[in-house]
């Protein structure tokens, strides 16, 4: 007698990987190095370990042990400084998350602190939803809600207290004869701090 078996092929799939236990594609250590935008040098980033993950939705890159910037102009001249404890950067969305004793210091001699910011590049602005402060050589604003351009040359912030210029609220010029209390608390402050340029210090 003859015995004719049949045995059909199996394809063994694995389960699927959760995107949060991928892989970074990249992992380096001691990071010192200079980043451009439209061929353009703008910064300088110093971190202690960065990962890059293409898996993740949205790709990203992290830098989980910390991060420090500094922003040049087209002269390679130092224009501000960054801090932050954790930051993540989703490459498509050109978008940055600082987070932890975020701080910005720069030639102007404005002075921003936060627990958390964003940093959009593609509006080229700075935005956060938690406490800020920011003390310029003009005046100290406290809120919930910043906004600003990315030279903080422009800014909003709402919920605010802190001191002023008289001339913030009253529109009239510093010399004027009229001024009122240059102590106030309004709901949400726009302003343009004055320009005056000052060596920028870490």
């Amino acid at each position: 007698m003859i015995f004719v078996s049949c045995n059909q092929a199996h394809e063994h799939v694995a389960d699927a990987i959760n995107p949060q236990y991928s892989a970074s594609m990249m992992t380096s250590y001691g990071v010192n190095t200079l980043i451009s935008d439209s061929g353009v040098i703008k910064y300088r980033i110093v971190t202690e370990r960065w990962d890059v993950n293409t898996v993740k939705n949205p790709s990203r890159w992290e830098f989980m042990k910390g991060i420090f910037f500094e922003q040049f102009d087209e002269l390679l001249h130092v224009q501000a400084y960054i801090q932050a404890d954790t930051a993540w950067y989703y490459d498509q969305q050109r978008l940055w998350k600082l987070r932890g004793r975020v701080n910005i210091r720069n030639v102007n001699g404005v002075v921003y602190t936060s627990n958390e910011l964003y940093w959009d590049g593609l509006r080229h602005e700075f935005y956060s939803t938690e406490f800020s402060r920011i003390v310029t050589p003009e005046r100290t604003l406290e809120g919930s809600y910043f906004r600003s351009d990315e030279n903080m040359s422009h800014y909003l912030v709402t919920n605010s207290k802190g001191s002023f210029l008289a001339s913030d609220m009253s529109g009239e010029s510093s010399d004027g004869a009229s001024q009122p209390d240059a102590s106030s608390t309004p709901d949400s402050v726009y302003v343009r701090p004055a320009v005056v340029k000052h060596a920028a210090s870490r």
